[in-house]
């Protein structure tokens, strides 16, 4: 199995509305999701709020949060899916690192 994971960094944004301890579960939820997917998170990095470069859904800025991780590819798009329905995760992008596990 590890032979075919590969190397992905994501990049989220949760709305700025939300209190710590929401923040915290939101980002544990990642980070399970991620676990339950065959995947392994590597580093989760908080970079705090920022104001957006343009309004999203009447926010003018957001928390920000990058996780590396490794996950096998077939299961990148469940992921980006599950995100897609989470009303906290105003935006998110996935991107393959080079150079990770795998390769």
């Amino acid at each position: 199995m590890a032979a075919e994971l590969k190397s992905y960094e994501l990049l989220y944004i949760l709305r700025p509305d939300m209190d710590e301890e929401q923040r915290r579960e939101k980002m544990s939820k990642v980070e399970r999701l991620i676990e339950s997917l065959n995947g392994q998170v590597e580093d989760t990095d908080e970079w705090g709020s920022r104001i957006l470069a343009y309004e999203i859904r009447d926010f003018r800025e957001g928390y920000y949060v990058l996780v590396n991780f490794t996950l096998p590819p077939r299961q990148v798009r469940e992921l980006e899916n599950t995100f897609k329905l989470e009303d906290e995760i105003l935006r998110y992008q996935v991107i393959r690192r080079n150079g990770g596990a795998g390769e």
